[in-house]
């Protein structure tokens, strides 16, 4: 699956992604999250100083007994235990060790690439106090795609994402499991398999390591580029369903909407109005208006569109962060302490994307009621049905798909509800006000995968609804509408999906499509 913008050679990737203190973009994690790039550490003097003056300067602070959080005092709650300098060299293996009692699935290893890549873009800014090497052993991981076994579930998002980053501390120490060459093996195994020592944490690398935002905000990079191409997706299957049902094009004028000036929600109206060639005169017949889940598709999917914006500078801005706690301003010799680690951006992001996502979803299963209710799809056969005479009888076309697709569309909008109002205080009342973006994120991406799967609903029904509608009233002639777009994209879904003129069973169908769905199989709208 290629989730970015850019597709390489997944082969032979051209691209090197270098990691150091410039900026990355949400399609350049998701281009290491699929393996379509190479990754580089920076070998610039300047980066390498930079990093190496913080750790340097963390080293003259314990010589010169130096009091720092999570590295001479315990974590959270015990920050006023203060440890014996004899036993501070063990207090980050200690860190990753008791945080490792994550459960739930395992991130996919897509997902677990985008985590250590985001991780590593933070520790590169220079604010967290950490080695050369350790930013090579990460860098490491991703170019021999040796790859935690990370539990998706135990974190509240502050102070960021420790008990599922724990598993990336442990295994650069040669701790726990991995998955390389697609097998389960041990992490002290694959390390040594690529000709790499398993390392010993400096003071505060554990903590830098796991005190971030890096898994909710790699998962919010993913979540972002999958919605984006959903809003294509959806104007797309609307501009299908509007000719299916002979619906009216003007209803995406483009003086229509001038007078309401939202940039995404004109955009859309603009795509359908060139799919359907809406500047043309208007038939006699036709109705003057359609409802709602044809004529405001526009109005539905144009608040996804005019959100994406906003929720790229969010996600962006917190990937390029130094989030973890405490920074260290080795420029000036300070250790500032805060709470960078809270994800409160990323869990508004991803709590607004699911609801945008899920309303998609909605308006799609609105749709398809439309599409196989012979009451009002406006002439053709009731679920959609290609059996013609006797066979009519014994055959139901879609009937089954729309109880499918409304079951998802159901389930999408059960998980609308906002993580990020549920916070909890943990950890003594140490952590007593928690962001959450982490169940946000993962909340996001179920969403997302629930209204692929009504994507991939629409689509089987689009095709056919386009192809009885085509045979019905020959003269609409979808070959002849601007740049043929309709017809190229009947064309493509044809080439998978026969037409359903006898029942069978769909699920292959559907599981082709949605592979081509979360591979952005066709190009829409450039």
């Amino acid at each position: 699956m290629i989730f970015g913008k850019k597709i390489f050679d997944m082969k032979h990737p051209t691209k090197t992604i270098q990691f150091d203190q410039s900026r990355l973009s949400i399609e350049d994690i998701n281009a290491i999250a699929q393996r379509s790039v190479n990754v580089a550490l920076s070998n610039a003097a300047l980066f390498r100083t930079a990093i190496t003056r913080g750790a340097d300067f963390l080293d003259r602070l314990l010589r010169e007994d130096g009091t720092v959080y999570g590295v001479t005092t315990g974590f959270g709650d015990s920050c006023t235990i203060t440890v014996p300098p004899e036993l501070v060299a063990e207090l980050p293996r200690h860190l990753f060790t008791y945080h490792g009692c994550g459960l739930g699935e395992y991130f996919t290893p897509q997902q677990t690439r985008a985590i250590i890549a985001t991780r590593l873009v933070s520790l590169c800014k220079g604010y967290s106090g950490v080695s050369i090497a350790l930013l090579e052993q990460i860098t490491a991981l991703l170019q021999h795609d040796i790859l935690p076994l990370m539990p998706s579930e135990g974190s509240v998002g502050a102070s960021g994402d420790l008990t599922p980053l724990s598993y990336l501390a442990a295994v650069l120490c040669g701790e726990r499991e991995v998955w390389h060459d697609n097998k389960r093996i041990s992490a002290k195994q694959a390390l040594a398999d690529a000709s790499l020592q398993p390392l010993h944490l400096r003071p505060k690398e554990g903590l830098a390591i796991m005190n971030g935002t890096a898994v909710m905000t790699a998962l919010a990079c993913m979540a972002y580029t999958r919605a984006e191409y959903l809003a294509r997706i959806a104007t797309r299957i609307t501009a299908m369903a509007t000719f299916a049902l002979d619906g009216n094009a003007h209803h995406f004028d483009t003086v229509l909407f001038s007078v309401k000036p939202h940039v995404g929600q004109q955009q859309v109206a603009a795509w359908l109005g060139q799919d359907l060639l809406c500047d043309q005169p208007q038939r006699n017949e036709k109705r003057l208006q359609d409802r709602y889940s044809i004529r405001c598709a526009p109005h539905v999917i144009g608040v996804l569109t005019d959100a994406l914006p906003w929720l790229r500078i969010s996600i962006e801005n917190e990937l390029n962060s130094a989030n973890d706690n405490p920074i260290i301003d080795a420029e000036n010799e300070r250790v500032l302490h805060g709470g960078h680690f809270y994800g409160g951006h990323i869990a508004f992001a991803m709590d607004s994307l699911k609801n945008l996502v899920a309303n998609i979803a909605d308006l799609l299963d609105r749709q398809m009621a439309l599409l196989v209710d012979n009451r009002y799809n406006h002439g053709l056969p009731a679920n959609l049905s290609g059996a013609t005479g006797s066979r009519a009888t014994i055959n139901h076309g879609l009937k089954a798909l729309q109880i499918s697709a409304s079951a998802w569309t159901a389930e999408a909008l059960k998980l609308t509800m906002p993580a990020s109002v549920f916070s909890r205080s943990t950890e003594c009342h140490n952590q007593d006000k928690v962001s959450m973006g982490t169940i946000a994120a993962r909340d996001c991406l179920r969403v997302l995968e629930l209204t692929e799967q009504v994507v991939a609903a629409l689509l089987i029904t689009v095709r056919q609804g386009v192809e009885l509608r085509s045979a019905l009233q020959p003269e609409l002639a979808l070959a002849d509408l601007p740049g043929a777009r309709l017809a190229k994209m009947q064309t493509a879904l044809a080439a998978d999906i026969p037409a359903i003129k006898e029942d069978r069973a769909l699920e292959p169908d559907l599981r082709l499509l949605l592979e081509r769905i979360r591979a952005q199989h066709w190009k829409l709208y450039e």
